[in-house]
């Protein structure tokens, strides 16, 4: 088993030039204070700064440095819970889980782009600074956050000379900065006599803003340094007769962006317009079907993508097996004022709010399958564009019929919010701007109220199902009246009325099989296993069976995953300690690509009864304590979760009774201070809390290595990767050993799965 590297800092892809001074002063102020801003105009390289000082500084945060991209997010009360995910927290409203998990972290947290988020930002960093002593907060903005001990660093241009350039002008950091880029796509180019004037020039006419100095660089493919000049002077005659109040920084950055943009070809402009409507990028397939017609033909966008990739206009992201392509920030506003001044704005978002509801109904219809992973993943790397779709079905009259559809097909993948809480707030706004009724409706409610059962909120379900039961009724949808029934048994399967929970799941069970539906028959038939087990039915057995080949006749993986537990569970009530452990490892180790925190609480518990029942008590003190910083983590509390609270409390009352009060404890300390990742590496293995050793992931690579296991996997050589790489292959081979040591591994085959595990961001 494996952990994940401390922290979730991006990778630097290109050199980082000068700022000596304000890395130097940004080391100082986050020495001396616990939160520091940097501030400065857009394109100026506040995110890049601190991206830098945060690589430099992680040594000293042992519980990592984690990065927050706040730039997609659109609704502030959505914060909470952006951050608790950027730690790797699936908390149901941030607020309650970030101070208790903060509490006693050692760590950095980078807040980027907070400008749109000025009040919320400053509200979250004030009460997480109060509750958690050794937390230190990086934040970017345009502007202070005026939050209570904050540091400020002014993040200025880069360095460029003044008044007639000098011959050691290559010196200065935006000359340094242009030459570099220049380089990367004219090879031979170089600052040298003959051109230092006009480079300097051209870094003064762009104040030495980084963002626009490298836009410019970018045409050194097409143009020299003196015709650049040329068409910035005329961009800049055409700016200063614009507001008297701008900034000239402000001024130099839209002037920059302005010559770019004339200097695209018509249909590039028009796609850089319509991809703004896009948050947090999109892949090929996506670009094609919402911005292609009226002067683009579908044939031809990835010709046009080729050529604002060229324009670095767009930037090219490796996404698992494919690409997706993103856009800075300042340059998909930019192209966003374009699309408005065209008219063209609403249309192009009804096209992109199509495109987000037929995604999320495909990966509703196909989610019961071998792709589950796959769908999962995407529906989850698309979950800025679906937020920003919902935000515009909710602020657009007449559109919230659509945020209901859309939220309500995500359902299936639950696991892609961000937490509950975050499907719990679309529907809920939806819901209500759009109460007329509809099949859509009834559909939204048992979705709402299944949402909430899982936060442990039974009597917010109970109206929610009423209302979806008597709506389904009176529409004659006997799929919706099929979910609202199963929901209503799963509500009593969590009430602890196994008997009631069973009769509902039965009925529900077949309703389903009635309609078709194959994905939510298999979801009533693992709940009604669960209440024939915990009701001690002699049908658990056979019910358990049908629920494992239910899953593998299709390959749903994450499925199998719940079957696996519920099967061993029943084989735990049944006495077969032995073959309900594998079981459940089993389940864990299924549930780690899915990130699936809420199936592996559950199986760190029921493991922790299984070891109470073998008399492991200090182990299953130690399960009981993992297992609540998992429930911790989510939000969730066992006593809202009746099936499992019951034998929960059995088992504890067990293991006080055995070790006694002060000794269980400590052993429930230990567990509860465990991560994620070491809780699941000690559940899935014998040796004891504090012996148990996961080697860090990818932080504990080289670049040379991690390219390594990357060839590894791919099932080549020491012989072949050494051709490949042009090194020795006794370097090669001194590679591997090297990586089988750090990550504590003993076969090549290891390496493959872990390395596999990296490309899915597991």
């Amino acid at each position: 088993m494996t952990r994940r590297r401390a922290g979730n800092l991006p990778a630097e892809v290109t050199s980082f030039v000068g700022r000596r001074q304000e890395l130097a002063e940004a080391k100082r102020l986050l020495s001396a204070g616990r939160i520091v801003t940097f501030i400065g105009v857009g394109g100026v390289g506040k995110t890049r700064l601190a991206l830098r000082v945060a690589a430099e500084v992680q040594r000293a945060f042992p519980d990592g440095v984690w990065w927050v991209d706040l730039a997609p997010l659109v609704a502030g009360e959505l914060l909470a819970q952006t951050v608790a995910g950027a730690l790797g927290l699936q908390s149901e409203s941030g607020w309650e889980a970030l101070p208790e998990y903060l509490a006693n972290k050692r760590l950095l947290l980078v807040l980027d782009n907070c400008e749109h988020l000025l009040d919320e930002c400053a509200v979250l960093a004030s009460k997480i600074l109060g509750m958690a002593p050794e937390l230190r907060i990086l934040a970017t903005s345009r502007q202070v956050l005026h939050v209570e001990g904050e540091h400020i660093l002014d993040v200025p241009p880069l360095s460029v000379s003044e008044g007639v350039p000098a011959k050691n002008s290559a010196q200065h950091e935006a000359v340094s900065l242009f030459a570099e880029r220049a380089a990367a796509v004219l090879p031979d180019f170089a600052v040298n006599a003959a051109n230092h004037v006009a480079v300097t020039r051209l870094c003064q006419r762009l104040d030495g803003i980084p963002l626009a100095v490298e836009l410019a660089a970018v045409w050194m493919r097409a143009l020299s340094v003196e015709q650049i000049l040329d068409r910035l002077d005329d961009r800049f005659s055409l700016l200063a007769r614009g507001s008297p109040a701008a900034v000239p920084r402000q001024k130099t950055l839209r002037a920059l962006i302005d010559w770019s943009y004339d200097l695209c070809a018509p249909e590039e402009q028009r796609l850089w317009e319509r991809l703004s409507v896009f948050s947090g990028g999109c892949d090929l397939e996506a670009a094609e079907r919402v911005c292609s017609g009226d002067g683009i033909a579908p044939g031809i966008v990835l010709d046009v993508v080729t050529g604002l990739l060229d324009k670095s206009i767009l930037l090219r992201k490796e996404h698992g097996s494919g690409v997706r392509y993103e856009m800075l920030e300042t340059l998909r506003q930019y192209g966003r004022g374009r699309l408005a001044e065209s008219g063209q704005e609403t249309a192009l978002r009804r096209r992109h709010r199509d495109w987000c509801r037929d995604l999320a109904s495909r990966g509703e219809a196909e989610w019961f399958g071998e792709h589950q992973l796959e769908w999962i993943t995407r529906i989850r790397s698309e979950q800025a564009n679906v937020v920003a779709a919902l935000e515009f079905c909710l602020s657009e009259p007449g559109e919230a019929w659509a945020a209901i559809e859309i939220a309500a097909a995500m359902w299936s993948h639950r696991l892609s919010w961000s937490s509950l809480s975050a499907g719990h707030h679309w529907l809920e706004r939806a819901l209500a701007l759009e109460p007329g009724p509809s099949v859509a409706r009834a559909k939204a409610l048992w979705v709402e109220a299944w949402l909430v059962l899982l936060r442990g909120e039974p009597t917010s379900a109970a109206p929610l199902l009423e209302e979806s039961c008597a709506l389904a009724e009176q529409l004659g949808d006997e799929a919706q009246l099929a979910s609202a029934v199963q929901i209503a048994g799963f509500a009593a399967l969590l009430a602890g009325d196994f008997s009631r929970a069973f009769t509902l799941l039965e009925q529900a069970l077949a309703r389903h099989r009635a309609v078709g539906d194959q994905g939510r028959a298999w979801i009533a038939l693992f709940q009604l296993s669960m209440a024939a087990v915990f009701k001690g039915d002699p049908r658990s057995a056979a019910l358990c069976a049908e629920c494992l080949e239910m899953c593998e006749r299709v390959n749903a993986q994450w499925s199998l995953s719940y079957s696996l537990w519920v099967s061993g569970l029943n084989r735990w009530r049944c006495g077969d300690l032995r073959k309900a452990t594998t079981m459940i490892r089993d389940a864990v180790r299924l549930k780690l690509p899915y990130n699936d925190h809420l199936g592996i609480a559950q199986c760190i518990e029921v493991l922790a009864w299984i070891a109470a029942d073998e008399r492991q008590d200090k182990r299953a003190a130690e399960l009981l304590g993992a297992a609540h910083m998992v429930w911790r983590s989510i939000g969730t509390s066992l006593p809202g979760l009746g099936h499992l609270a019951g034998l929960h409390n059995r088992c504890e009352a067990q293991l006080r009774q055995n070790l006694g009060d002060e000794v269980f404890t400590a052993a429930h300390a230990r567990g509860s201070e465990l991560t994620l990742d070491r809780a699941v590496g000690y559940a899935a293995d014998e040796k004891s809390a504090k012996d148990i050793e996961l080697p860090q992931m990818e932080s504990a690579l080289t670049r040379r290595e991690l390219e390594i296991a990357g060839l590894v996997a791919q099932g080549l050589s020491n012989k072949e990767i050494a051709g490949i790489l042009v090194i020795a292959q006794r370097t090669a081979e001194g590679h591997v050993e090297n990586i089988l040591r750090k990550l504590g591994f003993t076969s090549r085959s290891q390496i493959a799965a872990w390395a596999a595990q990296q490309q899915t961001g597991t």
